[in-house]
């Protein structure tokens, strides 16, 4: 195996995902421990290669149980005369699409309107299904432990007016021949706003994915 090409964070999910799956149909306390020992395998990798302790990695690791599936992130694209709306995280100090996580028992048009209002202070009306990303085949940094889809909606502005939440530090419009250089590059990237704004000019270009 060629030692430049090998890719230990691709190694370690790759055995979260069985060790996670075998601790939901472990069927004695063996083979629960045994994936356990695995589990403990994949932190120590990620504290090696990765910028965090081992705690802290088993800490992301078990934020996931149950059978090994992607999570779902979602996003708002919002436009107003042709301008994006972004919000600055207060996180890493970086301008992305207002989202987050999707929450249980509420629909993906549900969680973006829900998300867009609490990181904006704007209330939307999801339109449109404009893309959906794997997030490690777009680029997204830093890496995570488990697979990420994102969900990018196009949402028309209904009403409210700008304001910051716990999360985000200020909120904007942005032309596109302006928009912010120093983006929160794990939630939005660069080609992912060019893709929006083409798909705002031209409403019959497709939905994008993978």
């Amino acid at each position: 195996m060629n030692k430049k090409t090998f890719d230990w964070f691709d190694v370690a999910k790759r055995l979260k995902a069985i060790s996670q799956a075998g601790k939901t149909f472990a069927k004695n306390e063996y083979e629960l421990n045994r994936h356990q020992e695995l589990e403990q395998i994949c932190a120590e990798i990620f504290e090696r290669h990765a910028d965090m302790t081992a705690e802290q990695a088993r800490g992301i690791l078990q934020q996931d149980a149950g059978y090994p599936t992607p999570k779902v992130d979602c996003r708002g694209v919002v436009f107003k005369e042709d301008k994006i709306l972004m919000v600055k995280e207060v996180a890493d100090g970086g301008w992305t699409l207002p989202g987050g996580w999707c929450d249980t028992d509420m629909t993906a048009s549900q969680n973006v309107a829900r998300e867009v209002w609490e990181e904006s202070g704007y209330e939307v009306k999801p339109v449109r299904l404009l893309a959906v990303f794997d997030r490690d085949n777009q680029g997204h940094t830093p890496p995570y432990p488990f697979n990420i889809y994102k969900l990018f909606f196009l949402c028309e502005l209904t009403g409210g007016q700008a304001k910051p939440s716990h999360e985000t530090s200020e909120v904007a419009w942005f032309a596109e021949d302006r928009l912010p250089e120093n983006l929160s590059r794990g939630r939005t990237l660069p080609h992912e706003l060019k893709l929006f704004f083409a798909q705002h000019r031209n409403p019959a270009l497709p939905t994008a994915f993978d």
